[in-house]
Protein backbone atom coordinates (compact mmCIF):
# COMPACT_ATOMS: atom_id res chain seq x y z
CA UNK A 1 0.00 0.00 0.00
CA UNK A 2 1.27 3.47 -0.76
CA UNK A 3 2.98 5.40 2.00
CA UNK A 4 1.32 5.30 5.39
CA UNK A 5 -2.11 4.27 4.12
CA UNK A 6 -3.31 1.15 5.94
CA UNK A 7 -6.90 1.04 4.61
CA UNK A 8 -7.75 1.89 1.00
CA UNK A 9 -11.25 1.47 -0.40
CA UNK A 10 -12.08 2.66 -3.91
CA UNK A 11 -15.60 2.34 -5.36
CA UNK A 12 -16.46 -0.59 -3.06
CA UNK A 13 -20.04 -1.82 -2.71
CA UNK A 14 -21.03 -3.46 0.58
CA UNK A 15 -23.60 -6.26 0.49
CA UNK A 16 -25.37 -8.32 3.16
CA UNK A 17 -26.36 -11.43 1.19
CA UNK A 18 -27.97 -9.91 -1.91
CA UNK A 19 -28.92 -6.62 -0.25
CA UNK A 20 -26.85 -3.60 -1.23
CA UNK A 21 -26.05 -1.71 2.00
CA UNK A 22 -23.47 0.86 0.87
CA UNK A 23 -22.54 1.82 -2.69
CA UNK A 24 -19.41 3.30 -4.20
CA UNK A 25 -17.44 3.60 -0.94
CA UNK A 26 -14.08 5.34 -1.33
CA UNK A 27 -11.92 6.17 1.68
CA UNK A 28 -8.39 5.93 3.00
CA UNK A 29 -7.09 5.70 6.55
CA UNK A 30 -3.46 6.15 7.54
CA UNK A 31 -1.35 4.65 10.28
CA UNK A 32 -1.63 6.66 13.51
CA UNK A 33 -4.99 8.07 12.41
CA UNK A 34 -8.11 8.08 14.56
CA UNK A 35 -11.39 8.39 12.65
CA UNK A 36 -15.06 8.22 13.57
CA UNK A 37 -17.62 6.34 11.47
CA UNK A 38 -21.02 7.78 12.34
CA UNK A 39 -24.61 7.30 11.26
CA UNK A 40 -27.97 6.18 12.58
CA UNK A 41 -28.61 2.53 13.41
CA UNK A 42 -29.09 0.54 10.22
CA UNK A 43 -27.11 2.86 7.94
CA UNK A 44 -24.27 0.39 7.32
CA UNK A 45 -21.59 1.13 9.93
CA UNK A 46 -21.31 -2.47 11.15
CA UNK A 47 -21.54 -3.81 7.58
CA UNK A 48 -18.58 -1.64 6.58
CA UNK A 49 -16.63 -2.91 9.61
CA UNK A 50 -17.44 -6.51 8.65
CA UNK A 51 -16.18 -5.82 5.15
CA UNK A 52 -12.87 -4.56 6.54
CA UNK A 53 -12.30 -7.75 8.54
CA UNK A 54 -13.49 -9.97 5.67
CA UNK A 55 -16.71 -11.15 7.28
CA UNK A 56 -18.51 -9.78 4.20
CA UNK A 57 -16.92 -10.26 0.74
CA UNK A 58 -15.88 -7.39 -1.52
CA UNK A 59 -17.52 -7.85 -4.92
CA UNK A 60 -16.77 -4.55 -6.64
CA UNK A 61 -14.05 -1.94 -6.53
CA UNK A 62 -10.65 -2.06 -4.85
CA UNK A 63 -10.12 -2.83 -1.16
CA UNK A 64 -6.79 -3.09 0.63
CA UNK A 65 -6.50 -3.59 4.41
CA UNK A 66 -3.16 -4.08 6.20
CA UNK A 67 -1.54 -5.28 3.00
CA UNK A 68 -4.30 -7.73 2.03
CA UNK A 69 -6.34 -7.40 -1.17
CA UNK A 70 -9.91 -8.07 -0.02
CA UNK A 71 -11.08 -8.78 -3.57
CA UNK A 72 -8.63 -11.67 -3.85
CA UNK A 73 -8.29 -12.86 -0.25
CA UNK A 74 -8.74 -16.63 0.22
CA UNK A 75 -10.58 -18.16 3.13
CA UNK A 76 -7.38 -19.62 4.63
CA UNK A 77 -5.76 -16.14 4.54
CA UNK A 78 -8.50 -14.42 6.59
CA UNK A 79 -7.07 -15.46 10.00
CA UNK A 80 -3.75 -13.84 8.99
CA UNK A 81 -5.57 -10.62 8.08
CA UNK A 82 -7.39 -10.65 11.42
CA UNK A 83 -4.15 -10.99 13.36
CA UNK A 84 -3.26 -7.55 11.99
CA UNK A 85 -6.59 -6.21 13.25
CA UNK A 86 -7.90 -5.67 16.74
CA UNK A 87 -11.69 -5.79 16.85
CA UNK A 88 -13.68 -4.28 19.74
CA UNK A 89 -17.44 -4.86 20.00
CA UNK A 90 -20.20 -3.06 21.88
CA UNK A 91 -21.04 -6.07 24.06
CA UNK A 92 -17.45 -6.85 25.20
CA UNK A 93 -17.75 -10.58 24.26
CA UNK A 94 -15.78 -11.75 27.29
CA UNK A 95 -15.88 -15.34 28.52
CA UNK A 96 -17.75 -14.93 31.79
CA UNK A 97 -16.54 -18.20 33.35
CA UNK A 98 -12.83 -17.23 33.17
CA UNK A 99 -10.61 -14.62 34.75
CA UNK A 100 -9.37 -11.62 32.79
CA UNK A 101 -5.97 -13.30 32.35
CA UNK A 102 -7.66 -16.47 31.10
CA UNK A 103 -9.75 -14.46 28.63
CA UNK A 104 -6.59 -13.01 27.13
CA UNK A 105 -4.79 -16.36 27.21
CA UNK A 106 -7.68 -17.94 25.30
CA UNK A 107 -7.15 -15.49 22.42
CA UNK A 108 -3.39 -15.98 22.55
CA UNK A 109 -3.66 -19.76 22.32
CA UNK A 110 -6.15 -19.39 19.46
CA UNK A 111 -3.72 -17.21 17.52
CA UNK A 112 -0.65 -19.40 17.95
CA UNK A 113 1.08 -18.27 21.16
CA UNK A 114 2.89 -21.13 22.93
CA UNK A 115 5.62 -19.75 25.21
CA UNK A 116 4.02 -19.23 28.64
CA UNK A 117 6.70 -16.75 29.78
CA UNK A 118 6.18 -14.55 26.71
CA UNK A 119 2.41 -14.87 27.11
CA UNK A 120 2.54 -13.69 30.73
CA UNK A 121 4.77 -10.76 29.76
CA UNK A 122 2.42 -9.72 26.96
CA UNK A 123 -0.64 -10.04 29.23
CA UNK A 124 0.93 -7.71 31.75
CA UNK A 125 1.87 -5.21 29.01
CA UNK A 126 -1.60 -4.94 27.47
CA UNK A 127 -3.41 -4.81 30.82
CA UNK A 128 -1.06 -2.03 31.94
CA UNK A 129 -1.73 -0.17 28.68
CA UNK A 130 -5.47 -0.08 29.46
CA UNK A 131 -4.97 0.68 33.17
CA UNK A 132 -5.99 -2.74 34.52
CA UNK A 133 -2.66 -4.17 35.62
CA UNK A 134 -4.09 -5.25 38.99
CA UNK A 135 -7.25 -6.87 37.60
CA UNK A 136 -5.91 -9.97 35.83
CA UNK A 137 -7.23 -12.43 38.41
CA UNK A 138 -10.71 -10.88 38.60
CA UNK A 139 -13.76 -12.40 36.92
CA UNK A 140 -15.54 -10.21 34.33
CA UNK A 141 -18.62 -9.80 36.56
CA UNK A 142 -16.38 -8.22 39.21
CA UNK A 143 -15.52 -5.35 36.84
CA UNK A 144 -17.56 -2.32 35.80
CA UNK A 145 -18.79 -1.99 32.23
CA UNK A 146 -16.02 0.47 31.43
CA UNK A 147 -13.41 -1.91 32.84
CA UNK A 148 -14.84 -4.82 30.85
CA UNK A 149 -14.55 -2.76 27.67
CA UNK A 150 -10.94 -1.97 28.60
CA UNK A 151 -10.34 -5.73 28.84
CA UNK A 152 -11.83 -6.07 25.35
CA UNK A 153 -9.39 -3.42 24.12
CA UNK A 154 -6.49 -5.21 25.84
CA UNK A 155 -7.59 -8.40 24.08
CA UNK A 156 -7.61 -6.52 20.76
CA UNK A 157 -4.03 -5.32 21.42
CA UNK A 158 -2.58 -8.74 22.28
CA UNK A 159 -1.22 -9.44 18.79
CA UNK A 160 0.10 -5.89 18.30
CA UNK A 161 -2.36 -5.09 15.49
CA UNK A 162 -1.89 -2.44 12.84
CA UNK A 163 -5.57 -1.42 12.93
CA UNK A 164 -8.20 -1.25 15.69
CA UNK A 165 -11.81 -1.54 14.50
CA UNK A 166 -14.12 -0.48 17.32
CA UNK A 167 -17.81 -1.08 16.61
CA UNK A 168 -19.93 1.05 19.00
CA UNK A 169 -17.46 0.46 21.88
CA UNK A 170 -19.24 2.97 24.14
CA UNK A 171 -22.78 1.87 23.29
CA UNK A 172 -23.36 0.16 26.67
CA UNK A 173 -21.41 2.61 28.82
CA UNK A 174 -22.20 5.67 30.91
CA UNK A 175 -20.78 9.05 29.76
CA UNK A 176 -17.76 9.00 32.08
CA UNK A 177 -16.75 5.47 31.03
CA UNK A 178 -17.36 6.40 27.39
CA UNK A 179 -14.94 9.31 27.65
CA UNK A 180 -12.30 7.04 29.13
CA UNK A 181 -12.65 4.55 26.27
CA UNK A 182 -12.45 7.22 23.55
CA UNK A 183 -9.43 8.82 25.22
CA UNK A 184 -7.76 5.40 25.42
CA UNK A 185 -8.45 4.63 21.74
CA UNK A 186 -7.06 8.02 20.73
CA UNK A 187 -3.92 7.33 22.75
CA UNK A 188 -3.60 3.95 21.02
CA UNK A 189 -3.77 5.66 17.62
CA UNK A 190 -0.77 7.77 18.62
CA UNK A 191 1.33 4.59 18.95
CA UNK A 192 1.24 4.02 15.19
CA UNK A 193 -2.04 2.13 14.85
CA UNK A 194 -5.03 3.24 12.81
CA UNK A 195 -8.27 3.37 14.82
CA UNK A 196 -11.70 3.42 13.15
CA UNK A 197 -14.51 3.81 15.66
CA UNK A 198 -18.15 3.36 14.66
CA UNK A 199 -20.46 5.28 16.97
CA UNK A 200 -23.65 7.24 17.26
CA UNK A 201 -22.40 8.96 20.42
CA UNK A 202 -22.38 12.46 18.93
CA UNK A 203 -21.76 14.09 22.30
CA UNK A 204 -18.12 12.97 22.18
CA UNK A 205 -17.17 14.72 18.93
CA UNK A 206 -16.79 18.18 20.42
CA UNK A 207 -14.68 16.97 23.32
CA UNK A 208 -12.62 14.53 21.22
CA UNK A 209 -12.60 15.94 17.67
CA UNK A 210 -11.27 13.75 14.86
CA UNK A 211 -11.83 13.08 11.19
CA UNK A 212 -15.40 11.87 10.70
CA UNK A 213 -17.05 9.71 8.03
CA UNK A 214 -20.84 9.41 7.89
CA UNK A 215 -22.98 6.52 6.64
CA UNK A 216 -26.11 8.02 5.15
CA UNK A 217 -28.47 7.14 2.28
CA UNK A 218 -26.34 4.17 1.23
CA UNK A 219 -23.12 6.19 0.99
CA UNK A 220 -20.08 6.98 3.14
CA UNK A 221 -19.63 10.74 3.17
CA UNK A 222 -16.61 12.65 4.58
CA UNK A 223 -17.69 15.31 7.09
CA UNK A 224 -15.92 18.67 7.05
Amino acid sequence: MPGDLIIILDKVSVYQNENLILANVSLTISRSEFAYLIGRTGTGKSSLMKTLYAELPVRTGTAGVAGFDLRKIRRHEIPFLRRKLGIVFQDFQLLMDRTINENLQFVMHATGWKDSILMTKRLQEVLAKVGLQTKGNKMPHQLSGGEQQRVAIARALVNDPEIILADEPTGNLDPESSEGIISLLMDISKTGRAVLMATHNYAMFEKYPARTLKCEYGKVIPMD
